[in-house]
């Protein structure tokens, strides 16, 4: 009886060392740890292009969005070219976009912004590249814990904890990335509500200005339909 507690209990043990090793490891990769998620704001000048790299895998999975945030016409040209060379993804004069290239090839993507044909007007640039692998699949987190029976209350244990703690980093991660595409939205609605503010304001003293001239200049011609310089005798 006390040997069956006493296994039991190094069961339990075992169980809560093990959760809180992952969350641990959760914690530290996602703070310092390579991120294969990333998301960048840039400034984007008149008559220039700029690229940004990423490096994959084979077999991969990589969704790229962005959206123009600030500037005049609020768009940009966008592309994607692969590691040979070629340009398999390309839009003209857009405000925002998604794209997915599945699967990936082993080397380096480019993924360009071009402002070429804006002659004056500097854009803000968001996009964020989320880059799945799909190599490991955190199996060899659990490569360890192989030594139970098939079968056994602890291996089903496990498997429930492994399945429950990447489906909440997978929840966690995605809300991460709304939050950040959200605040891009915010980003840009302000900047276009402060742009239209500033045009609104400028056309009301315009036409305040004009209206104030008018009046002005019919009080002057006004009264000079009445200036009589005739000189009357008597």
């Amino acid at each position: 009886m006390d040997q069956h507690w006493s296994r039991k209990s190094s069961q339990c043990f075992l169980v809560i060392l093990l959760v809180i090793a992952l969350c641990l490891e959760v914690v530290f990769a996602e703070r310092f740890g390579n991120q294969e998620d990333i998301d960048f704001t840039f400034l984007l000048p008149a008559g220039r292009t700029e690229c940004f790299f990423q490096t994959t895998a084979r077999n991969g999975s990589m969704e790229v969005e962005y959206q123009v945030t600030a500037g005049a016409g609020m768009d940009v040209d966008f592309s994607v070219i692969s590691p040979q060379g070629f340009q398999i993804l390309s839009e003209y004069r857009r405000s925002d976009g998604v794209h997915v290239v599945e699967p990936t090839e082993d080397g380096d993507y480019q993924i360009c912004f071009d402002n070429s044909f804006s002659r004056f007007s500097e854009k803000s640039v968001f996009f964020e590249i989320i880059y799945d692998s799909q190599v490991g699949d955190g199996d060899d987190e659990w490569a360890g814990l192989d030594g139970e029976p098939e079968g056994s209350l602890l291996e089903y244990k496990l498997d429930d904890i492994r399945e429950t703690m990447i489906s909440v980093h997978q929840r966690l991660e995605r809300s991460r990335q709304m939050q950040t595409v959200l605040r891009a939205f915010e980003a840009r609605d302000r900047n276009l509500l402060e742009s239209n503010l500033w045009r609104v304001s400028f056309w009301s003293c315009a036409s305040m200005l004009v209206m104030m001239g008018v009046a002005l200049t019919q009080v002057y011609t006004v009264r000079k339909l009445f200036d009589d310089k005739r000189r009357v005798c008597t």
